[in-house]
Parts: C-alpha cells; structure tokens; sequence
C-alpha cells in the first residue's frame, strides 16, 4: 500500500510517497517558505495541494499526517472523520505554531475522497508514569485542565530509539537517551523502546534550548514581564516561542552561524552555546540517574546528526558516566546508524537518521492492517 505522508511544520511541508510494504520511497519534496514573502506556497493547504499535484493520488491508499499535539484525546494513530475533526480542534492551544497548520491541511483535503490517517507526536509518551507526567500544580488544573507533560517529536524519539536498540543487540531492557536536536529539541529516556521521561511539557516549549524557543524558564518570569513589564500575554508567548533560544541569546538562530561566531571569538554566540550545551548535560545527566545507567547515547535531526562539534561538547562532561567519544570517528561519521563511541567507552554514542516519514508510513500501514 502506498501512503503520502504530510509533515507540517510552521513554515514548511515535507511530503514522501512510501510504499509501506518494501519501505521505498516513491517520490518526495518539501514546500518551504510557506506564508512568506518568495515563499512556495501562501498557506499550508495550497502547499498541500502543490505535493499533491506533484505525486498524483491514482495509487494512493490513505493519506498519513503528522500531527505534533494529541493531548488525552489521540494515543495512536486515528482514522479522520467529522468527530475526530472536531476534538482536534480543542489542542490548537497547545501547539500553536503546529497544531493549526496541520489541522488545516487535514480539513483542507477532506473532500478528495482519499481515506486521511492522523500519526500524533504524543503517542510515544502514552507509557509515561504520573510521577514523569504530572507538574506540582494543584490537581484541578490537571482534572479540568488537562494540565500536564505530553511530550512532542515522539515519532522521532522512537524511530531511533527502536533503530538504536536493534543496533547495539539490546533487549527490552536496553536502556536509551534519545537527543533530537533541531529547531526545535527534545530529549527522552526509554526502556525497552517505551518512553519513562522526556524533556517537552504540556507544549513544545519547555525543556533544552531552541533555535527560537527558551526551554525551561521560571515561570514567575512570565508573571513579571506581564504585571510590572507591561507585557500582553500574546506578547510574552510570541517572544519566548519566536524570540527566545539561540536567537534571543545572539541574534541567530542558525546553528551553523553561531558556531562560526564562536569559533571567531564571538562572545555572545559563545555563551549561547555554552546555555544550549548546558542544559543538554543537565537533561542527560538527570536521565541516566532515572535509567539506572545507559546503554546508548543518540543524536538525531539537523543538528544532533550533523554538527560534530555540538556532540563533542555535549560529551566531553559525561565520561564519568562512561560517554568517551573517538574524535575521528565523531568528525566522519557517515553510516547510518554510525557509532562515534571511543574503543574502550562503556555506552556507546551513537549517531542515528531520523526519518519521520517513514515512521508514519508504518504507523499508518500497522493502523490499517489491525
């Protein structure tokens, strides 16, 4: 069966044609720039319909889309009809710059007669503890305001967690930090291929340091910047989703550009990597801790898979805990997954392809086979 996957992001569509039975990928693309000036597309439904005209729907057996919030409503993958239309609606809060985006393409494409599957991000996080998902708030706002960590890029953390595992020969005992370091990032602990914790909250936003995005913060901050800072509520969540992370700590959001500045002496670009590092050895640290120990270390997405640099720096403060990366294999690291770990390291360290696509394409071939 053939699946056209939809991966909506904020500004962009990265669309794949998969044969899910032999796992090829048929034909694929990305419309980028969507909404803005010399952009592909103005909205996410005429770059949806532009992947379509690309690909055709003549062998097309269901359309997969990735949709990052499912909340309480969706813990796996959800065939689309009017019902499910509407209880999605009620999550756009708690994604907003992804949620909304993806929603429309879905509501866009209904009228094809094309069947739509709906793969959420969340789903991964569904074996998560009380004690790793409920926040010390008082518990009405959990009972009536669904007022916990959910968890996002769960496609992700278990396509390399799952690859990882089957890498090293481990077992449903294997124990696994995942680090998917992109625009936005993300880390999860798991066992066995089931996730115990994971960095993002109740929306993508808490956790590491972004591209534009804070990661954990005081929330009286938000408070203050709101009752004496003379900020609009819409005004502090558009600065720390849009303003915040790596942009706000020097000014850009590349991470190629900051390391370039540092590496020139920038100090602003510097302390900006010295914040996003840190918090990543602080999340690592505290895993390994829940784990009981690690079995393997792996870097996923743009960053994580393709700066050699970030990686190093990121591991050079965990060998205590067995983390010793061979610096030739850490700078040419081309397999997929590539093993980057010193000869003599007791976790292996390795370097792992995402691919969401495919991913979805699975989930939505196991959801049309059960």
């Amino acid at each position: 069966m053939n699946v056209l996957v939809f991966n909506v992001g904020s500004t962009t569509l990265k669309y794949a044609c998969i044969d899910a039975e032999t796992e090829e990928v048929i034909s694929s693309g990305l419309v980028d720039r969507i909404g803005q000036p010399g952009g592909d597309a103005i909205n996410h439904i005429v770059a949806a319909k532009i992947a379509i005209d690309e690909v055709g729907l003549n062998n097309v057996c269901v359309i997969g889309h990735r949709i990052v919030q499912g909340g309480d409503l969706f813990l796996e993958p959800t065939v689309v009809t009017p019902d499910v239309l509407k209880r999605l609606r009620t999550l756009d809060t708690l994604a907003p710059l992804h949620n909304p985006a993806a929603r429309s393409v879905v509501e866009g494409l209904v009228g094809i007669g094309t069947p739509q599957t709906l793969v959420f991000d969340t789903s991964y996080f569904a074996t998560l503890s009380p004690a790793a998902y409920r926040y010390a708030v008082p518990d009405d706002w959990y009972q009536k305001h669904a007022v916990r960590r959910y968890g996002f890029h769960g496609t992700s953390h278990q396509y390399v967690t799952q690859k990882a595992i089957r890498f090293i020969g481990g077992n449903d005992e294997s124990r696994i930090i995942s680090l998917h370091l992109g625009g936005g990032a993300s880390a999860t602990a798991s066992i066995g291929g089931h996730a115990v914790d994971t960095s993002m909250g109740m929306t993508p936003l808490e956790g590491l340091v972004m591209a534009t995005r804070s990661g954990d913060l005081d929330p009286a901050i938000v408070l203050h910047m709101t009752e004496h800072a003379g900020f609009e509520p819409s005004d502090v969540r558009n600065s720390l989703n849009r303003k915040s992370g790596l942009l706000g700590l020097c000014g850009d959001q590349d991470m190629r550009t900051v390391l370039n500045r540092r590496q020139a002496g920038d100090s602003s670009a510097t302390l900006a990597i010295d914040i996003y590092v840190r918090r990543i050895i602080k999340t690592v640290g505290s895993y390994i801790a829940i784990l009981g120990g690690l079995d393997a270390l792996v870097f996923t997405a743009g960053v994580g898979q393709h700066s050699s640099e970030i990686r190093g720096l990121v591991c050079e403060s965990l060998q205590h805990f067995g983390i010793s990366l061979s610096e030739e294999k850490n700078r040419t690291c081309c397999d997929d997954p590539a093993d980057i770990s010193a000869p003599d390291a007791r976790v292996r360290t390795l370097v792992v392809d995402t691919n969401e696509e495919l991913a979805i394409a699975r989930l939505v071939r196991n959801r049309a086979t059960s």
